[in-house]
């Protein structure tokens, strides 16, 4: 069988071709030898004495081509807003895909690298339908200065920045989903100065990344947590150059490949010529690096700022800024948004479950309403649920069941309705517990669907609230399923899950039925949404059901549903996320259920 030839880019300038070269050498002495490889140089100033220097290392396994990027360039001159920033060759990696069109993915490395790995390995990685296999940029986690930068001004989490120096690139997903052309919008919008083409990646490619194991990617300031030879690439970023530093950490590892290429002596003299006067302007060039982050953090008019003002619905921007504050502060429990004043519901304004023949047809109607609705709405891209996982769990229910579901959007009961229908559960119903305001005061479309689509309002009222008891426990005991949202309060498009209440797993406890654990994690679309926001693509996440423990006391029983379902929850966010779960809070205590 052929294997496939696996193609890896570098970019650089005739100075920096040496540095390209020891990496190279590096990465050729530990590639396994069952592949074939095709090393593009991106550059556009390398001299033909320099190309033959690095052309002298192809062999059998490695072939090598030199792309002068000077005609690309000029064929999309008109795109670009300021010439002369495109010859720098960090850019060129965002136009790899464009110009290869063969080319499903690809290999793209810094030249200040040292490949102790098989490269084939990481060009060999599954990365569905990311855009970019990457590695978590430890700068951002471990100086707060640029994690406060990346947050405030690019829009992303720290935890989720991922450093470009080292990336497979999944070439079709950048055509499909027009990654370039988003680079140069981008660019005509605003000018990112601390890390440059690495900001714009990382702000295009949020959600879509794939994260490799961060041994694809050691950058060499940091602690590591696995022995330096495991490491299958050491990156010397910034100002740590073993070419320049005779004390640079992990130097050895450098100069060990170093000195097999025809520029170790070379390499050796820069290293012994570069002055004290080199050395303080790199620490100035680090200072002056952090000192324009903080500007950049506190301008009024910093990308995000600029956004969320000229783009982005100005009610929208209120709520988030509202759920930050709301969680310094432990208000999990308390609405972001402002629902429409609400009356309470009196007992003899509701039969839960005893419908006259004249509720059923509304509630026949309303369901075909609100199918067409939602038909439209994923039609349209305002709705997307791009998976479901774990369906086995909710077709495998033979009892009635409660249902949890963390609670971000108005919409969301639609994505777990969508999964009940999909579990083919014909003879049993779904039900959902909804809030009393929703069901006296909302007007019109939605009012008439709160009130038809098998609902079951809460009240303020204690008579109609034993009404409620009565008959979402008869619900569950007949084998339908009941659906709640045990953190009790919606935050707009909130990742994490809040702490949870006790009323949902009562229930659970009372009828000895399961709980079954749905928990929707996000990613942006493609699609913005007239809100200025990206509409989110949902994965609906359906886990093992949690049974009573029947050793257990009764409030033993609920408290141990409750912390079961959260460390389910807490598990998928950090798995989904590649984050651990943490919250602004300053008192711990306030995250805890209860």
């Amino acid at each position: 069988m052929k294997q496939p030839m696996i193609p890896i880019f570098y970019a650089c300038d005739d100075a920096f071709v040496k540095y390209t070269v020891v990496s190279l050498y590096s990465m050729m002495e530990n590639a396994s030898k069952e592949y074939q490889y095709v090393i593009h140089i991106l550059h556009t100033e390398i001299t033909e004495e320099m190309k033959k220097k690095v052309l002298a290392l192809a062999n059998e396994n490695f072939e090598i081509r030199f792309v002068d990027m000077t005609d690309y360039l000029r064929s999309i001159s008109d795109k670009l807003p300021i010439r002369d920033y495109y010859s720098k060759t960090t850019y060129y990696r965002l136009f790899i895909a464009e110009m290869f069109t063969d080319y499903n993915k690809a290999v793209y490395i810094d030249s200040d690298t040292i490949v102790q790995g098989d490269i084939s390995q990481l060009y060999l990685t599954e990365i569905k339908d990311a855009y970019v296999g990457a590695c978590h940029e430890q700068a951002m986690i471990q100086i707060d200065t640029y994690g406060t930068y990346v947050e405030k001004v690019v829009g992303v989490s720290r935890y989720n920045f991922f450093n470009a120096g080292v990336l497979l690139i999944n070439c079709d997903q950048f055509r499909l989903h027009f990654v370039l052309d988003k680079f140069v919008d981008y660019l005509h919008y605003y000018n990112f100065v601390v890390t440059q083409d690495e900001d714009y990646l990382n702000l295009i490619c949020k959600d879509h990344v794939y994260w490799l194991d961060q041994r694809w990617n050691t950058e060499v300031f940091c602690d590591v947590a696995y022995p330096i030879e495991q490491a299958n690439v050491l990156h010397y970023i910034m100002t740590a150059k073993p070419w320049h530093y005779d004390d640079c950490k992990h130097g050895d590892i450098f100069w060990k490949y170093a000195r097999e290429t025809e520029f170790y002596n070379e390499l050796l003299e820069e290293l012994q010529s570069y002055s004290q006067e080199e050395k303080a302007r790199d620490t100035q060039v680090l200072e002056n690096l952090l000192k324009l982050a903080v500007a950049e953090t506190e301008r009024e008019d910093n990308f995000l700022n600029r956004i969320n003002r000229d783009k982005r619905a100005k009610d929208r921007v209120e709520v988030l800024q509202k759920i930050e504050k709301y969680e310094r502060e432990g208000r999990f429990f308390e609405d972001v948004e402002t629902d429409p004043p609400g009356r309470v519901l009196l007992p003899d304004e509701i039969e839960y479950i005893k419908k006259s023949a004249a509720d059923k047809m509304k509630t026949k109607l309303a369901f075909m309403i609100a199918h067409r609705f939602v038909d439209n709405l994923i039609k349209d891209k305002k709705f997307i649920i791009k998976e479901m996982r774990g369906l086995e769990h909710f077709k495998n229910l033979d009892t009635g069941a409660v249902i949890t579901c963390n609670h971000f959007n108005a919409f969301d009961s639609f994505a777990i309705q969508l999964a009940y229908e999909a579990a083919e559960q014909p003879n049993r119903s779904f039900w959902r517990v909804i809030r009393e305001g929703n069901y006296t005061s909302f007007p019109g479309f939605y009012g008439f669907l709160m009130r038809h689509c098998n609902t079951l309002p809460l009240s303020s009222n204690r008579d109609t609230m034993k009404k409620f008891i009565s008959a979402t426990n008869h619900l569950i005991s007949s084998g339908n399923f009941v659906l709640f949202y045990p953190e009790q309060s919606m935050w707009w498009n909130y990742r994490k899950p809040k702490p949870l209440k006790s009323g949902a797993y009562s229930f659970a406890v009372k009828n000895n039925a399961p709980v079954l654990p749905c928990f929707i994690t996000m990613k942006d679309s493609d699609f913005m949404g007239e809100d200025g926001f990206y509409v989110q693509e949902y994965t609906i996440h359906i886990s093992d059901p949690i049974y009573p423990d029947a050793s257990l006391s009764h409030r033993d029983r609920i408290n141990d549903m409750m912390e079961r379902n959260s460390a389910v929850w807490k598990k998928i966010y950090e798995k989904e996320y590649h984050i651990a779960l943490s919250y602004t809070t300053e008192n711990p205590e306030l995250t805890k259920n209860g």
